[in-house]
């Protein structure tokens, strides 16, 4: 069985989006991993197909009705289904590239994605839902931000990206930010690729890579750096 997403949504139709191009798009037609889309306005209750309601306590804007979006949740996932429920929120646990991993391991996800000002608190707490953040930033609603969680996933599952060693120098596997990468002409603009790259031997390629890679971490990620040395924060 394939690697299984399905998206509680108030904006169906924007998926795939683009996750249907390239090699994620390939990976999704060829089976490699599946998309199930479901619009959370089939369960509201009266005429106007209603799914928010005003904060209580007063204050700006709109609140995810909990009752029907736990009515979306046991629908799209009953009890017995293994899979992980998240819900993308700034304010959630910061989206890292070991979770992604870790979620790519597993059957498949199923994703909230918030709209307004936020989901009622009480579904989250009755439904289990991990709240993930793409970023310290805050975005219109949580599709795009679903996007991000499934492409990266979705590289790392069998038969999508390739190789397996096309994940090893990335960035964040290795605790590093990736190295700098060149290619041909050997010249451009009169800036030359480095001659460690066009020496042939490998291990000073090796070598140059993980001194790359360690520069650009301490300069760009001191997080990444201290933790990277085992240093505590």
């Amino acid at each position: 069985m394939s690697w299984r997403a399905s998206v509680i949504t108030l904006f169906p139709d924007i998926f795939p989006g683009p996750l249907g191009a390239s090699v994620i798009g390939r990976g999704l037609a060829t089976g490699a991993w599946s998309l199930d889309t479901h619009f959370l306005r089939d369960y509201a209750h009266d005429k106007h197909r209603t799914v928010d309601d005003t904060p209580a306590g007063g204050g700006a804007g709109m609140v995810l009705k909990p009752d029907i979006l736990a009515a979306a949740i046991d629908d799209v996932a009953p009890e017995d289904d293994p899979r992980p429920k998240l819900v993308m929120s700034p304010r959630g646990v910061p989206l890292t590239q070991a979770r992604v991993r870790a979620l790519a391991q597993g059957p498949g996800a199923v994703i909230v994605c918030g709209r307004f000002e936020g989901i009622d608190q009480r579904v989250i707490d009755a439904r289990g839902l991990e709240e993930v953040s793409i970023g310290d930033y805050v975005l219109a609603g949580g599709e795009v931000a679903a996007m991000v969680l499934l492409e990266a996933v979705a590289r790392l599952l069998p038969g999508v990206l390739g190789a397996q060693e096309s994940h090893e120098d990335e960035s964040f596997e290795a605790g590093l930010l990736e190295y700098p990468q060149y290619t041909r002409p050997q010249v451009f603009e009169g800036r030359e690729i480095p001659a460690v790259l066009t020496s042939g031997d490998h291990g000073k390629v090796e070598k140059w890579r993980r001194a790359q890679a360690e520069a650009l971490t301490q300069a760009r990620r001191p997080d990444l750096w201290s933790k990277y040395k085992g240093e505590k924060p």
